[in-house]
């Protein structure tokens, strides 16, 4: 079957067997792979704090800024710390709610961190040492990347974010995530240790998600609770409003148990990113 690229020449395909080995390949040396992530691009890191660092520096941010992780499907529920959920969350609730958003697209959770996710990668909030995890969703094709990179580099967890520049002006703390592998080529392809993994059909990749907004993911935190909802329900609070819309993310919570509380910050959702050609 012939691939079909979207992105600009010279770019790797997430189709092509060949093109994701090579992008595993120098993801292992240390090379950043900016590849499709659902139904947008993000940039995908080995977990080294050095690695970390300079992708904090070539976005634009601190080089001391927390990271999130990426993992596939058998390895999301090692990056959290189940002992420390609090007592009014239950553990298979959460990894059922976990399940239906991951299988849904991509989405992101914060919940307590595993020891062995290091300091680079974890944030204390509440008194509690967390971990943000951010996936493509399981029918992403660039699960085949992350479980290649994975495997070369021994680790059960990734280094990423998005696709995008942190300007810090204007009161935005960034550019919104690109969605077409031409803007990140014109970005970020000029950068010597950036890859570029394309989606082989950005078109049908927004298709397969059309619950999503093609921007950086929404982000639910379930290291505590917020109280409760109306219905009695314990609360998850959303940390970022993002691809998935808070009445559709309310509504897969309620499946599970669980009621939805949005903070002042989260309110405003993110705007997906426009292009001029």
């Amino acid at each position: 079957m012939s691939v079909r690229r979207t992105g600009a020449a010279g770019d790797l395909v997430l189709g092509d067997i060949g093109d994701v080995r090579r992008a595993a390949e120098a993801l292992g040396e240390g090379a950043a792979v900016a590849h499709g992530f659902g139904n947008f691009y993000a940039l995908t890191a080995r977990a080294d704090r050095e690695v970390v660092e300079r992708v904090n520096r070539l976005k634009g941010r601190p080089a001391g800024q927390v990271g999130s992780v990426t993992t596939v499907r058998e390895h999301v529920g090692s990056v959290f710390d189940w002992t420390r959920l609090p007592a009014e969350v239950p553990r298979r609730q959460i990894e059922d709610l976990v399940e239906e958003l991951f299988t849904l697209g991509p989405f992101g959770f914060r919940g307590p961190a595993a020891a062995r996710i290091p300091p680079h990668l974890s944030a204390v909030q509440d008194g509690v040492p967390t971990v943000q995890l951010i996936a493509p969703g399981y029918r992403c094709p660039s699960n085949a990347f992350l479980a290649e990179a994975l495997d070369r580099t021994g680790a059960g967890f990734l280094s990423v974010t998005s696709v995008n520049r942190s300007r810090h002006v204007t009161g935005a703390a960034h550019e919104p995530a690109h969605w077409r592998a031409t803007g990140v080529t014109r970005d970020f392809g000029h950068e010597p240790d950036v890859r570029i993994l394309a989606h082989d059909d950005e078109a049908a990749a927004r298709r397969h998600h059309p619950y999503h907004v093609p921007t950086s993911t929404t982000v639910l935190s379930f290291h505590r609770t917020s109280g409760h909802g109306r219905s009695g329900l314990p609360a998850l609070s959303l940390e970022r409003h993002g691809s998935l819309s808070v009445d559709h993310t309310r509504s897969v919570a309620a499946n599970h148990g669980f009621a939805l509380t949005v903070p002042p910050q989260a309110e405003r959702r993110l705007t997906a990113r426009t292009y001029t050609d």
